[in-house]
């Protein structure tokens, strides 16, 4: 017996085997040890619920919640766009990445255009990447899942069907055919799914694709979306206190989080005290020196020679902590040079609010964790034929001479959008997903921290007070003077509930503080109590995230 109903949907229930799965009621935090979803929109959380419920394990659970969000949270996040994911598999004991990006157009022509006349950061067609986002579904799906594209796919038409938007028939009509072509394929699971996914990059979907490209000046083509694969790659690493902390490559901003705790590693941080004045300005600082090199070597390691090993390695870490002055809030941008293995790269050298982006966590009851931050970044350019909407995302490349992060045929954009996951003992115990630009790896450093130094479970890591720099590069703008793009430097924006005499006494050591009410990035958080098995879920209620566990 099974109680399912969406759009709105609350409660679940479903019999498995001999026993009986519980859905709690979906708010903001949820525990329980059959599973559980932390995400953007309640009915997303409720299509993840939906596939744990029916047996399915945590790769199907965030296909689903995935799909559902390009709806409950359109606007953040669209079918056409993109989704980096990390994924572990419980059995085989792995950690890997799955790239849900894709790349500028392979025309060089294209690329001239760019370097003529600029990448376009308005919502233009010819800023939108090949749309990596289905094809990561149901990739996720085919590799580490149990299901169909139909069962995954499931709850989304049923919020399609409601007829909320104009635009959601459409997007109806898409996935019903992807849907009929799995059913058609003769063949195992996986041949089924790839033949639902290829209809949508290779066959008529794609030619209806082609169209509206050319008819709205966009320079995406047929052959663009045919070698368009969802790449799956080895995780950047590193430890911390116990822990390995896993994040997508240098085509994602994630390895700078990496950096950032290296360095903190050198420090007492629990000694220093939850929110006290040493303990936000170390991380300020460490933060600071992360973004230098994120901004000065980052971008996509199949066409840059990203130095990351060297960046990650224990004779740099050594060399850029003393730049932290514990007294002093640095005004300055100060990337290393990890290849000659100087603090401070010399003089001379130094090559210099973003759009919509949700989030996704997931953990089932055998252990298998994915985290995943979906986004597109606003205006959307959309078929209305086909329901399916793109952002812009190339306006994270520039056409700066000589910069890792250029734009270049096939390169995908050194993209914001960067999921957690953490090990302990080898296995999955934390998921972490954060929307917010730019503020995404800070919060990401907050939550995590929150929890490893100082103990607190999800639900109090997501809403204990944060706080951010605006002390680095505009990751969405392309202008090839990448020095017009920097923010304000030494600047400190704090949640308005930390107290007078921290920021007093934060202001004395030269940051420029703002405080804010609002919340400061958008964050969901899973943990895995080993001991007990109880999966704990939470995303920032102020934030609008919600949550849903199995009993």
């Amino acid at each position: 017996m099974k109680t399912l109903k969406f759009p709105g949907a609350i409660l679940l229930v479903t019999f498995i085997m001999s026993g009986v799965l519980v859905a709690s009621e979906i708010g903001w935090n949820a525990s329980g040890k059959g599973g559980a979803v932390a995400a953007g929109g309640k009915d997303a959380v409720a299509a993840g619920i939906s596939m744990l419920e029916q047996g399915g394990n945590a790769a199907d659970a965030a296909a689903a919640t995935l799909l559902a969000l390009s709806i409950t949270d359109y606007g953040s996040f669209a079918i056409g766009a993109e989704i980096p994911l990390i994924i572990y598999d419980a059995r085989k004991k792995e950690v890997k990445v799955l790239c849900g990006l894709g790349g500028a157009p392979l025309n060089k022509k294209a690329i001239d255009w760019y370097y003529k006349n600029g990448i376009p950061a308005d919502g233009n067609l010819k800023a939108a990447p090949v749309p990596g986002a289905l094809s990561l579904c149901i990739t996720t799906v085919k590799l580490y899942g149990t299901m169909s594209f139909e069962q995954v796919v499931a709850p989304s038409l049923a919020l399609l069907d409601s007829g909320d938007k104009d635009w959601y028939a459409n997007l109806a009509i898409t996935f019903r055919k992807l849907v009929e072509t799995e059913k058609k394929t003769r063949g195992n699971r996986k041949k089924k799914l790839q033949a639902a996914r290829d209809r949508f990059y290779k066959g008529d979907i794609a030619d209806e694709l082609v169209d509206f490209y050319i008819k709205n000046g966009g320079f995406l083509r047929k052959r663009d979306l045919a070698r368009h694969v969802t790449r799956v790659e080895d995780p950047i690493k590193i430890e911390y206190r116990g822990y390995t902390v896993c994040k997508c490559d240098t085509w994602t901003q994630g390895p700078y989080l990496c950096q950032t705790l290296r360095l903190l590693e050198g420090f007492s941080l629990k000694k220093m005290g939850h929110l006290s004045a040493d303990y936000i300005h170390v991380l300020t600082e460490a933060l600071k020196l992360g973004f230098a090199d994120r901004d000065e070597y980052y971008g996509d390691p199949l066409f840059a020679d990203v130095p990351i090993k060297a960046l990650l390695s224990d004779d740099y870490t050594n060399l850029r902590r003393p730049l932290i002055d514990m007294n002093r809030a640095s005004s300055e941008v100060r990337p290393g040079d990890p290849v000659n293995m100087k603090a401070v790269k010399g003089p001379g050298t130094y090559r210099p609010g973003p759009g919509g982006t949700t989030t996704c966590v997931v953990a089932d009851r055998w252990g298998n964790f994915v985290a995943a931050t979906p986004s597109a970044n606003r205006p959307y350019a959309i078929s209305e034929e086909l329901g399916v909407a793109h952002g812009n995302r190339l306006r994270s490349l520039n056409t700066t001479a000589g910069h890792p992060n250029r734009i270049e045929p096939g390169k995908r954009p050194r993209i914001t959008l960067t999921p957690t996951i953490v090990l302990k003992d080898g296995k999955a115990v934390i998921a972490i997903s954060v929307a917010g630009g730019d503020l995404q790896d800070q919060t990401t450093l907050n939550c995590l921290l929150n929890h490893v130094e100082f103990g607190m479970m999800p639900k109090d890591a997501v809403r204990a007070p944060r706080f951010s720099t605006g002390h680095q590069q505009n990751s969405f703008n392309p202008n090839p003077n990448r020095k017009e793009t920097l923010g304000t430097m030494a600047s400190l924006t704090l949640n308005e509930n930390i107290g007078e005499s921290i920021r007093r006494e934060l202001a004395g050591r030269g940051h420029k503080i703002k405080t804010t009410s609002g919340p400061i990035a958008y964050p969901v958080m899973i943990y895995l109590d080993s001991n007990t098995g109880m999966i704990y879920a939470a995303g920032d209620p102020k934030a609008k995230r919600h949550a849903g566990a199995l009993e």
